[in-house]
């Protein structure tokens, strides 16, 4: 269990460290600061809830919901990364530094 537990741990800071990386060079390349944010909540989200989403059980009330595990962490480690870049970007863009 501890295993699982230092493995989720290096996961999280890896997405969170390459989401940052990524939107930190998108947002220097694109001139848009919220940009890889917005991707990632559009694509990665959707994929991630659709990907193990049951079609069999499906009902109203939403039980696939219920299947998922904390192993979301890294999803959410990434989302945050992408943010902090945005965030980054913005705020040295308002010190006076010029990306590109």
């Amino acid at each position: 269990m501890v295993i699982y537990i230092v493995q989720l741990i290096i996961a999280t800071l890896l997405f969170f460290v390459m989401l940052f990386g990524i939107g930190f060079i998108l947002n220097m390349l694109l001139k848009t600061t919220w940009f890889p944010a917005i991707a990632f909540i559009v694509v990665l989200i959707v994929v991630a809830i659709w990907s193990p989403w049951d079609t069999e059980t499906f009902n109203p009330t939403f039980n696939n919901i219920g299947e998922y595990t904390i192993y979301y962490l890294p999803v959410i480690g990434a989302i945050i990364g992408a943010f902090v870049s945005g965030w980054t970007i913005k705020v040295l863009r308002e010190k006076g530094f010029k990306m590109f």
